[in-house]
């Protein structure tokens, strides 16, 4: 279990309790530009903002705060800017019952409201939290994971927008719009110093093309050491430090605006990352471990599993370089049709490919590796998207049809290498299963060596697996949402969505060095050969285990053990000149229904049910098992479905909205009840990725959110989540029944990275210092109560309650030209885990306690600070 230092952040959190807020933001009315939050101050002499008049566009239209039937949280760019939010990681800190964790590279991050999110790291899942930027759906979290330069908002939805967004999600939405170009000449800059020798650059230019056009220019360049030292061992590597970065973007809009009624938007973007990331630190050293020392000049792994030393050990590259480009036009036409309707068409086209380097086994000890090249480490995904949608009114209905279509080309390079350290690293650990005093023993050392009659790297080392995935993915769909002013106090809204998803995946199969450490035991008939056998129980005699005296199903036990761990995945030539296709077709219908009243100008409530969806998919892993069947158990026969179901939930919610302190206080509380069936977990198993359809996963509790403007210059805002998000007691197979069953620890209990408690809160205090200067001052804080970061629930991957506080005070001119700010992230450096795993090919048994286990995990970032310089003229 880890916890590290809540003590201080727990303190300034407490400090903040009381003030538990909502961030919402003066939204637009499509498609013209939001208005910004109410500044706490400006001068003294302006009027402050009523916050009950702010509006918000979470149904695609404009709509007051208080009178959407929505749980969601929206946060205007002066809020992003103060607590140091630059991605939807930072986004965090701002919204209760929202996670985001990143694992071996930062192109894999997953998001998760409530408790729910896509489990694991195959890119054949899809997102349950959509990332939606500027209308545009990326196809997974990690593809919108990136510097989002000009924010102008973003409002994360809970629970399933579907009759709204495009694209189908199951827990919810993150969207985010960036900064459009107006008709003003502006520039303004941004340089950054910070600790880890941080340097950051950003600048724009706003401008008008004559009267009915205007563009902007937004660019970034932003670089860091990294948080992690390396120990390399013997290389190759020879970066000693992880997690740094080195990232430059740029985006490009132009606006053109013909007519009063018909306004075009382009964006054209870029962003680069060629970075080193990420390693696993060690956070229990296993009896695995000092094997993996003896195949490093150093120590292989931590000495003493201290994470929070931040030094890692690793002999191969981390090294990755994610592209992300694209090209979208969004067109609002007010129509003469049915009654001045507007009509939105959003069309993108986009490409997002990273490349990642991996040590797999993340010790200086050359086990098991690849390499950092587009042939062996390639994921690219290319989409086109066409978003249509047609919004209009009458005196009693507010409604919104539209279409959505999307063409999306998913390439995957899976390559595994197999390293001269692997063959003795699993001789030795074999050995000390069957017999751990041997293994302690200075003479153990050449078990697989002397079964396979070859010495040390010649049976496994070298190119062992080399696969190749295409799968191209289709959704075509319709839907509406629609709402009913039944009286003047009563609203009835509808939406229903119509969704056909095609995915087809071919997939190629190759062991380019043979796997002839795996093919050695078997003879003409494709099972073990007593040849075989009788090395091995040759080997085990000479090592003083007498392989012959013991009974019959233990010597089974023995050989299915080794034969097992010879035939993992990557070194099995059983995959090899293997080739599948697969295809799958889904049409579903999702919706939802709810009712507003609105009892006087200081209460509304509602009640909302809504059927959510996710499209199924495939696994693009090497899958194997006993029988050749995607549920059987652990085994060697190639898998040839991957495949994997959709997700669905039944939502309900039932909410408050009230106003106070003539609309200075808006207090509002929604209390939730999810049931998800067919939930997608994808496991890391310590040898391979398994996806599994767990039938039911319910996540139910209250978000209470509030926002208070007590006093000119002062804003106070935040939220409370508690969600009780737990897997239901059904076992729907093997791997979730104990002692053997790498999942049997799911039923019945509550969720990874799924805390019962989650609360954000943020004060900001603005004052002017005599007639020119201004000063600005802002505390933000998140807690999330115990909860574990690992899919298979391991009670070595415990993460304690924590509190995380950023901090920002600044000083500028009062005309907002110039202004010099202090900041830190991790103020109290806060020591938490991400997400915490099994040390790949170190995780013998999921039994607990089994003494062999090491474990690992994927650190949060410490302390940063520095300052930060802004101009605008």
């Amino acid at each position: 279990m880890i916890v590290r230092k809540p003590h201080r952040s727990a303190l300034a959190l407490a400090v903040l309790a009381a003030v538990a807020v909502w961030n919402p933001v003066l939204a637009q009315k499509e498609p013209a530009a939001a208005a910004s939050a109410p500044d706490p101050v400006a001068e003294e002499e302006d009027d402050v903002t009523n916050l009950a008049s702010l509006k918000v566009s979470a149904q695609k239209r404009e709509e007051a705060l208080q009178d959407v039937p929505i749980s969601l949280t929206a946060l205007p760019e002066q809020i992003l800017r103060d607590t140091g939010v630059r991605d939807i990681k930072d986004l965090q800190i701002l919204v209760p019952g929202l996670t985001v964790t990143s694992t071996q590279s930062e192109a894999q991050t997953t998001a998760r409201i409530r408790g729910v999110g896509t489990v694991g790291d195959n890119a054949g899942l899809e997102s349950s939290v959509g990332v939606v930027i500027d209308g545009v759906y990326r196809p997974r979290n990690g593809v919108g994971f990136g510097d989002l330069g000009e924010v102008e908002r973003i409002e994360v939805l809970k629970g399933p927008q579907g009759t709204v967004f495009g694209k189908n999600t199951s827990a919810g939405v993150i969207n985010v719009i960036t900064r459009r170009p107006d008709y003003d000449t502006r520039v303004e800059g941004e340089l950054t110093v910070g600790n880890y020798d941080a340097i950051g650059a950003a600048g724009s230019f706003n401008t008008a093309l004559g009267e009915n056009a205007a563009m902007r220019v937004y660019a970034a360049k932003r670089k860091r050491d990294g948080f992690t030292e390396v120990r390399t061992g013997a290389g190759p590597r020879t970066e000693t430090r992880d997690g740094d970065q080195n990232m430059h973007t740029v985006r490009a809009q132009l606006l053109l605006e013909p007519t009063a009624d018909l306004d075009i938007n382009f964006i054209a973007d870029y962003t680069s990352r060629e970075e080193n990331c990420c390693v696993g630190l060690t956070t229990v050293r296993g009896r695995t471990a000092p094997i993996v020392d003896a195949l490093s000049p150093d120590a292989g792994v931590a000495p003493v599993a201290d994470p929070f030393a931040r030094i890692a050990y690793s002999n191969r590259s981390t090294e990755q370089d994610i592209k992300d480009q694209g090209v979208s036009a969004e067109v609002n036409w007010i129509t003469p049709w049915f009654g001045n309707a507007t009509l939105t068409s959003i069309t993108a086209v986009r490409e997002w490919q990273s490349i990642n380097g991996l040590d797999f086994d993340f010790s200086s000890a050359d086990l098991l590796y690849r390499n950092a090249d587009e042939d062996e480490s390639l994921t690219r995904f290319e989409t086109a998207t066409q978003e249509l949608r047609l919004t209009g009114s009458t005196d009693r209905i507010d409604w919104m049809v539209g279409a959505f279509y999307s063409d999306e080309d998913l390439r995957r390079n899976e390559t595994y290498r197999i390293g001269s350290g692997y063959e003795p690293y699993f001789s030795t650990a074999l050995l000390a299963l069957i017999d751990p005093a041997l293994a302690a023993s200075p003479t153990a050392a050449t078990f697989l060596s002397q079964t396979t009659g070859r010495p040390f790297g010649t049976a496994f080392v070298g190119f062992g697996a080399n696969d190749r995935y295409l799968q191209n993915s289709k959704t075509s769909a319709l839907f509406t949402n629609n709402t009913w002013r039944a009286t003047d106090a009563l609203d009835v809204t509808l939406g229903l969505r119509y969704t056909i998803e095609d995915k087809r995946l071919d997939s190629v199969y190759s062991n380019p060095n043979g796997g002839i450490g795996c093919a050695s035991y078997f003879g003409p008939n494709g099972q073990v050969s007593p040849a075989a056998i009788g090395r091995i129980a040759t080997a085990l005699t000479g090592r003083g285990v007498p392989f012959a005296s013991l009974p019959a199903a233990r010597q089974q036990a023995i050989v299915s053990n080794i034969v097992g761990f010879s035939c993992l995945p990557w070194a099995n030539p059983l995959h090899n000149g293997r080739a599948t296709r697969q295809q799958r077709e889904e049409t579903e219908w999702s919706g939802t229904l709810k009712a507003a009243y609105r009892w006087n100008e200081h209460l509304m409530t509602y009640a909302s049910a809504a059927r959510g969806y996710k499209a199924g998919g495939f696994n693009l892993d090497r899958v194997q098992s006993s029988n050749g069947l995607s549920s059987g158990g652990q085994g060697i026969v190639p898998v040839n479905d991957t495949s994997f179901p959709g997700e669905f939930v039944d939502s309900y919610e039932l909410g408050a909205k009230t106003t106070w302190a003539d609309g200075d206080l808006l207090l509002n509380a929604t209390l939730f009840h999810q049931t998800y069936s067919g939930f997608q977990l994808n496991s890391f198993l310590g040898t391979s990725f398994v996806v599994r359809s767990i039938p039911e996963v319910v996540s139910k509790g209250i978000d209470t959110d509030l926002l208070w403007q007590p006093m000119r210059g002062l804003l106070l805002q935040g939220g409370v989540t508690y969600a009780d998000t737990r897997y239901g007691d059904e076992v729907p197979g093997a791997d979730f029944v104990a002692p053997t069953g790498n999942l049997y620890k799911l039923p019945g209990s509550q969720v990874s990275f799924a805390p019962y408690w989650s609360s954000s809160a943020s004060v900001t205090y603005e004052y002017g210092i005599g007639s020119e200067l201004l000063a600005r001052f802002n505390l933000g804080a998140k807690y999330m109560s115990e909860h574990n970061t690992g899919s298979d629930l391991d009670v070595e991957k415990q993460q304690g309650a924590y509190t995380l506080v950023n901090a920002r005070i600044g000083l500028g001119a009062r005309d907002r030209s110039w202004a010099v700010e202090l900041w830190a992230q991790n103020l109290f450096d806060t020591e938490y885990v991400q997400v915490g795993f099994d040390a790949p090919l170190q995780n013998v048994s999921p039994a607990p306690g089994n003494p062999f286990n090491s474990y690992n995990a994927f650190l949060g970032a410490p302390r940063t600070y520095g300052v930060t310089l802004r101009v605008s003229y």
